[in-house]
């Protein structure tokens, strides 16, 4: 062999050499940019889920506060209920207690109108005793005294 083929060769061999390392080169760098890429990304990603978690949160606290002010609003409602039944019995009990002393007052007035010489007789007026209106009588329904010089009449 000729030195110019051999030297043509080992110039191959080496160009050969040269454009497989450039090829390695280029192949690291597009890997380096691949990797760095996916680096950004993965970053990018991070910070919105980030930012996605805290959104997350305030909505969770606005819930929660909400659910404590419908908390709140229930309790208040049940006091109420509760102090609109006390009222509620104790006005029955008042009730009762008020219509057993209007049947003592009425049975009082009767009595005095069976004591009283001036009281006639209580077919007079169309009623039994006890029935009547009585001058003492300031219920709606008992209507105007029909005696207004005081005498009492069944």
């Amino acid at each position: 062999m000729d030195d110019t083929v051999v030297t043509w060769i080992i110039v191959g061999v080496l160009v050969l050499a040269l454009l497989v390392v450039l090829l390695l080169v280029v192949r690291r760098s597009r890997g380096a940019h691949k990797v760095e890429a996916q680096r950004e990304q993965a970053r990018e990603l991070r910070e919105k889920a980030e930012a996605d978690r805290i959104e997350l949160q305030r909505r969770e606290a606005e819930a929660s506060r909400i659910d404590a002010q419908a908390r709140l609003a229930q309790a208040e409602a049940d006091a109420r209920a509760a102090d609109a039944a006390a009222l509620q019995r104790q006005a029955q009990e008042r009730a009762h207690e008020v219509g057993g002393s209007r049947a003592e007052v009425d049975e009082r007035l009767r009595r005095a109108d069976e004591l009283d010489p001036d009281v006639h007789d209580p077919d007079v007026h169309g009623g039994s005793r006890g029935a009547g209106t009585h001058a003492a009588d300031t219920r709606p329904d008992a209507g105007p005294d029909p005696h207004p010089d005081g005498r009492h009449t069944a």
